[in-house]
């Protein structure tokens, strides 16, 4: 390996799942199938919101009857069905866990998404059982702008930040586990974060997929390590 690193956390949205694109267009897709025109640039105006400030945004723009309510009940459902039913791994996700387990190197997620929602979309794309713990940042109570749910992932595996190997595709993120003293993967994602060079100068390795990011950990000439 390129660096001897003792333990992996990955982040799951846009890095071992395929699943930006539902929260991307996710306002989008709602307001179609109740019979309306989609605004321009609609995707753009709502991606950064939280979902409440969506609802709001959605009842205001289309003067919907339903309550913000109802609305963010209805779009929690539609996330739900698409991670349980339809978000597909990310290309080189299975290849690159089973190295790692053939290796022994331990593995943990940290995300901001429900547990149950990943649980269920690793488990429906056979990658539930490559990971020793899941943490998610409303369990540890603390968003990633905080290395907290990092930290305690690598606590529980038994390994210190500077041989522990965060993966993410957001700058902030990254930026946060790099800051605390986590060797630091950044992958591209098409929907995923919009400063590609930034993310690519901070990371200690930058790779465009998972199968890269592979080849990076397992071979001594895997490339662009600072």
């Amino acid at each position: 390996m390129i660096f001897p690193i003792k333990a992996v956390l990955f982040d799951a949205d846009g890095v071992l799942l395929d699943s930006l694109s539902v929260w991307k267009e996710l306002g989008k897709r709602y307001i179609t199938d109740l019979g309306y025109q989609p605004v321009a640039e609609m995707d753009e105006i709502l991606f950064p919101m939280s979902m409440e400030q969506g609802a709001d945004w959605l009842k205001n723009r289309f003067t919907l009857a339903y309550s913000e309510e109802k609305i963010v009940m209805d779009l929690k459902s539609r996330i739900r069905k698409y991670y349980f039913e339809e978000v597909p791994a990310k290309p080189g996700a299975r290849e690159l866990l089973q190295c790692l387990a053939e290796q022994k190197i331990p593995a943990a997620v940290a995300t901001s998404s429900p547990r149950e929602h990943i649980c269920r979309a690793l488990e429906r794309n056979g990658l539930l059982s490559f990971f020793d713990k899941i943490y998610t940042t409303s369990e540890i109570g603390e968003s990633k702008h905080s290395p907290k749910v990092y930290l305690t992932a690598a606590e529980a595996l038994g390994t210190e930040p500077s041989r522990t190997l965060v993966v993410e595709d957001s700058l902030y993120a990254l930026q946060t586990a790099g800051n605390a003293g986590f060797l630091t993967a950044g992958i591209y994602d098409a929907l995923g974060e919009p400063d590609q060079e930034q993310l690519k100068k901070d990371a200690y390795i930058y790779c465009r997929d998972l199968t890269e990011l592979q080849n990076h950990i397992f071979t001594e000439n895997g490339g662009n390590q600072r």
